[in-house]
């Protein structure tokens, strides 16, 4: 072994300088090299490659070398089985959902026993001819009718406003749903309703006035729930009949008919087209567009709704340009009661046999003995006859026309007129309580033929008398005559109108005989415990 030592690095000798350009030529020279034993590698067999390769169980399959089609195929499944799996969840979800909501709401079949809670007591003459309506002060007018008895222009008018594919959706309209979610999501807040017929009659009937202005996502999912409920245990025709009779159009009126008459004194099978756009508008925004107060928005309105119609297919350009052009006359709201007094009496009677719940509620329908003729005939006699004695300071006046057989009143004029105040028109002189003067003789005399067994030709004396009471105060009746005309007959008393002859009768009879007398012929109103003698004389 050599006892030389390493060179220690500081003798080392010091590499030669190279300039850069020698730097980067050797660095390019390094990496040909090394590409060069890379190429020598691959050409060079290893030992492996001289062993025995065992077939693959299972060939590899070299995708890109298959068919396109085959791998489109795959995803294509493994999609389609996702969506399944997703849309049959949702479906799933979306079935016991509902039915969890379904079973929480009022039942679907309470629909027309809900929408029918109340209806307006009709009083009609004996032609059945309306009278007068009896209005809930805290409710309104409403007249159920049948959807064969509405206008098919109001009925168009309606379908083409609210819900144009109403007898196609499922009481629900999807379409209008993602319109009107696209629009509310793109303002940020609800702007636009998609509400079908069906979800305004399931909103109106079933849902508290609370919940109608609840305008949150599930106050809707419920509402939508009810509605397609209701389209599934109701005929589409049932539907609309119902809805007819229960929307409201404004001005106390619920339903059609009671608008039909409210607005134009008609019915709802009468209306025409102009007058049925302008009710068909009405529903949106009664207070808005109500004629009354508001005619050019409501005119307005009429035009959208006939532009709708047009779009509908329910008219023509033309005709809806005839329509919009067509004036349209409103009932005037003050309008007149017919028969007034009798319709009060009628309904004063009504009051005492039937609860008020029952008459504002129930839709009574009232036929009653009145014969329209006979009655205007009375109104105008009753006028002409106060004016002849206007020289006489007559103002008023009264009439009853009854039929002698049945008992009927046919007419009754209870004032010259219901409306003037300085006439208390109101009150009703024919059954006002007065004093019935003479006209009660005949019911003294009767008490006497039956209780003293008198006759026509019974004898009275027709002479002065006096009637001292416990006060000292002398009563000493006198003929209108002035004079005593000594020994008469019942008979002749009577048809004289002697004033002393019927005291006396009173006398002998009794006050109890003549007061029930009058109680047996349907005379209720002698009542008081204080009457004297001169009840004879009807004071």
């Amino acid at each position: 072994m050599s006892d030389q030592q390493p060179p220690q690095f500081e003798d080392l000798p010091t590499p030669p300088k190279k300039s850069m350009q020698d730097l980067v030529s050797c660095n390019q020279q390094a990496k040909f090299r090394t590409f060069k034993l890379r190429q020598t590698a691959r050409q060079t067999n290893s030992p492996q490659d001289d062993w025995p390769q065992a077939e693959p169980l299972y060939p590899p399959v070299d995708i890109e070398a298959g068919p396109r089609w085959q791998w489109n195929l795959i995803t294509g499944v493994n999609i389609a089985s996702l969506l399944l799996i997703v849309v049959s969840t949702l479906v799933i979800v979306g079935a016991t959902a509902y039915a969890w909501i379904a079973v929480q709401l009022p039942p679907a079949e309470e629909l027309r026993s809900r929408s029918l809670q109340f209806a307006t007591t009709q009083i009609l003459d004996r032609e059945g001819n309306l009278l007068w309506e009896i209005i809930d002060p805290t409710g309104g007018r409403r007249t159920n009718i049948t959807l064969d008895r509405i206008s098919p222009h109001l009925i168009n008018a309606t379908l083409a406003t609210e819900d144009r594919f109403f007898y196609l959706n499922v009481g629900v309209d999807p379409i209008a749903i993602m319109r009107a979610t696209f629009t509310n999501l793109s303002e940020k807040e609800i702007v636009s309703g998609a509400s079908t017929i069906t979800q305004q009659l399931a909103r109106n009937v079933f849902l508290t006035p609370k919940e109608r202005t609840d305008r949150s996502f599930s106050r809707k999912l419920r509402e939508a729930v009810l509605a397609m409920e209701i389209n599934r245990r109701y005929t589409k025709d049932q539907i609309l009949e119902t809805y007819f009779n229960q929307i409201y159009y404004g001005n106390h009126s619920y339903g059609v008919e009671a608008a039909a008459q409210t607005y134009f004194g008609k019915s709802a099978r009468d209306l025409t087209l102009p007058e049925a756009a302008m009710l068909a508008g009405l529903p949106q925004s009664p207070a808005i567009y109500d004629p009354y107060h508001n005619p050019e928005g409501a005119k307005g309105r009429q035009q959208v709704v006939l532009g709708l119609m047009v779009e509908a297919g329910y008219i023509t350009l033309a005709q809806a340009r005839e329509a919009a052009a067509t004036p349209v006359t409103f009932r005037d709201l003050n309008f007149p009661l017919e028969a007034p007094h009798f319709v009060t009496l009628v309904r004063e009677e009504l009051e005492q046999n039937v609860p008020a719940t029952y008459i504002y509620q129930a839709g009574l329908r009232v036929y009653t003995t009145l014969d329209a003729s006979m009655q205007a005939a009375a109104e105008q006699a009753v006028e002409r006859r106060v004016a002849e004695l206007a020289s006489r300071h007559v103002t008023n006046g009264a009439l009853i026309a009854m039929d002698p057989a049945t008992g009927h009143i046919l007419a009754l004029v209870g004032s010259r007129d219901f409306r003037d105040e300085t006439i208390d028109g109101q009150v009703n002189i024919v059954t006002s309580l007065r004093q019935p003067a003479s006209t009660i003789k005949p019911l003294t005399y009767l008490a006497a033929f039956e209780r003293l067994g008198w006759t026509p030709s019974s004898l009275l004396w027709d002479v002065p008398v006096e009637y001292p009471d416990e006060n000292g105060n002398v009563y000493r009746p006198r003929n209108v005559d002035g004079q005593f005309h000594g020994p008469v007959t019942v008979r002749t008393a009577l048809a004289n109108s002697y004033n002393i002859p019927a005291i006396k009768t009173l006398e002998a009879v009794k006050i109890s005989a003549l007061k029930e007398m009058a109680y047996r012929l349907g005379i209720s109103t002698l009542n008081r415990e204080d009457y004297g003698l001169p009840l004879a004389l009807g004071s």
